[in-house]
């Protein structure tokens, strides 16, 4: 990891993403509104969570602990953000 303020806009870029993605689905589907939504406002408290985990490491004296630590909440932004996008695709399959 490069830094803490890079890894902050990982994640804020993958919130914009997401939101993007669903301000698309509701121009195409505006019946599905209060679903997609739905998947909006759990991605930003997704987003909340993960900056409230960046920002307090358990140990931050130990580097080889806080190395761990953003090691681990990465893999955390990439799956928890590709499940938000598979509820998304999920609801825009539905007819």
């Amino acid at each position: 990891m490069a830094n803490l303020r890079t890894l902050k806009k990982e994640i804020d870029y993958c919130l914009e993403e997401v939101v993007f993605d669903c301000d698309m689905a509701i121009c195409f589907q505006p019946s599905k509104e209060k679903e997609i939504f739905g998947v909006m406002q759990e991605a930003v408290v997704l987003r909340n969570e993960l900056f409230a985990k960046a920002m307090n490491p358990a140990e931050p004296h130990n580097r080889s602990l806080v190395r761990k630590h953003y090691a681990a909440l990465r893999r955390e932004i990439a799956e928890s953000f590709g499940a938000i996008f598979e509820k998304l695709s999920a609801i825009n399959g539905a007819k």
